[in-house]
């Protein structure tokens, strides 16, 4: 976490910022606590965006759908301020770095302060997709497609992964409303797109398990299984996604079918939710679901944010930044009860 900054608000709605997460396509990400204690992710849209109408309409749609999304996998919103001169969203604060932060890793290396581990044991891996095939269920439930699953949008904590960041997520029934999607536009991150949304095509709920695929093989073999954006372009990536078979190498043989399958072309031939999870399995409640060293060092960082103090607030010299009001934050709270895939109670951009 960084400190704010000097053009940093400092407080936004009933929330007092702490300091900076991250920053992403959509806006900057703050830390902060509401007045009540509650720890939280609070999203700020860029100013840019948010003078545009069309925009505006988009981000109001996707924060009413994804405020019906539950479940313990995923960071749900909390709090949210549409209609704001700079909307916000926040969500639960999830206490745990990305999964490309921590894969990023020499394979083998020792933890660092950066977090990075490498690529992750079979067992983890495949606890890892049963996490995230169930939180893809409460997000289809609510209506969603995510679109943009990928590493840096899967948060890993103590007792399982969640899933993150509903900012380019669409309301299914709006995918045909012309007013609010444009033909042919793509969402989505290269590398981690099915080809669907490379071909600018309607998508359906199997693009998420697409996404899914290309995340569990980047979690085992710490490789993009079509490769990165910087072999070829972005161009020829597009098209090794649509044209190509992935490059498996180094998943584990008891993950490789269930990946290939979910990597298929056709989206009709990939797997449901319901079959990942018959497949993959979940965790037992004694069972560690990451390797001990990986598992002490979330611990660690999880007790750290009971030290984060409020930063002393600057002795104004000018309006506050009254533009700032309470818009819609994506904040996700801890479970109420522990995720059936991970065994023990229990963090923002891209690959």
């Amino acid at each position: 976490m960084d400190k704010l900054g000097p053009d940093d608000p400092h407080r936004i709605g009933a929330y007092r910022l702490l300091g900076r997460l991250g920053e992403g396509g959509m806006g900057q990400v703050f830390l902060a606590r509401s007045d009540r204690g509650r720890t939280v992710a609070l999203k700020l849209v860029r100013r840019e965006l948010a003078e545009q109408p069309e925009f505006r309409a988009r981000f109001r749609q996707e924060v009413r759908a994804a405020h019906q999304v539950g479940g313990a996998w995923t960071a749900p919103v909390l709090d949210s301020d549409t209609e704001a001169p700079i909307p916000w969203v926040a969500t639960g604060y999830v206490a745990g770095p990305s999964l490309h932060r921590v894969v990023s890793g020499r394979p083998g290396a020792p933890l660092t302060d950066s977090g990075a581990y490498g690529p992750l044991p079979t067992r983890s891996v495949q606890l890892l997709g049963s996490g995230l095939a169930h939180a893809l269920q409460h997000i289809h439930r609510a209506g969603l497609i995510h679109r943009d699953l990928k590493p840096s949008n899967v948060l890993l904590t103590i007792d399982g992964p969640r899933v993150i960041d509903f900012g380019i997520a669409r309301a299914l029934e709006s995918l045909a409303d012309g007013d609010l999607t444009r033909t042919g536009a793509m969402i989505g991150s290269p590398g981690f797109m099915a080809p669907e949304q490379v071909r600018g095509e309607r998508v359906t709920t199997a693009c998420d398990v697409f996404c899914l695929g290309s995340v569990l093989a980047y979690a085992a073999t710490g490789r993009l299984p079509f490769g990165a954006a910087e072999s070829g372009g972005v161009h020829a990536l597009m098209f090794r996604i649509t044209q190509e078979d992935p490059d498996l190498t180094g998943v584990p043989a008891e993950l490789a079918d269930v990946v290939r399958e979910c990597l298929a072309k056709d989206p009709a031939a990939r797997p449901s939710t319901d079959d990942l999870l018959a497949r993959l399995g979940e965790a037992e409640a004694d069972e560690p679901w990451l390797p001990a060293t990986l598992l002490a060092q979330l611990g660690r960082q999880a007790v750290g944010l009971l030290d984060a103090e409020d930063p002393e607030q600057p002795t104004p010299t000018a309006t506050p930044p009254a533009s700032v009001h309470a818009l819609p934050t994506q904040v996700a709270p801890g479970p109420a009860t522990p995720p059936p895939a991970a065994p023990v109670t229990p963090a923002a951009p891209p690959p």
